[in-house]
């Protein structure tokens, strides 16, 4: 039996990101200001205060910076942080794997789950 993955709410802030979702690709905010990218998606730079942000491709790889399993559930699953490449750290699952052979330093690549009538949703699996 699969989670159900209820769909996200998109909104002007994210429709680009979701856009980019449902072509297979992630993507995340970065500052021309500052030349930083940051995670989660905003009008302002959390860094800079700027307004000077585009959307730029991400490699879709990261390291498990920490996770908790959730198993007194029907299906189990795991919550994780994960810092992307790029520099940025990501709540999201991590999925497709033994939940016991999971480790923090861990690199991880990013997978995308269909939702229920929405985009799909980025999650990361050990690679």
């Amino acid at each position: 039996m699969a989670r159900k993955i209820d769909p996200p709410v998109v909104t002007a802030e994210t429709k680009a990101f979701w856009n980019a979702a449902r072509e297979g690709r992630l993507t995340v905010p970065f500052c021309t200001a500052c030349g930083k990218a940051h995670w989660y998606p905003r009008a302002i730079c959390p860094f800079c205060a700027s307004d000077k942000l585009e959307w730029r491709a991400a490699s879709g790889k990261g390291t498990l910076y920490t996770f908790s399993v959730m198993r007194r559930v029907k299906e189990p699953y795991a919550i994780a942080h994960v810092t992307l490449a790029e520099g940025p750290t990501m709540l999201t699952n991590i999925v497709d794997c033994d939940f016991d052979a999971l480790a923090i330093g861990q690199p991880v690549a990013v997978v995308f789950k269909d939702t229920e009538n929405g985009p799909p949703v980025p999650m990361f699996k050990p690679v």
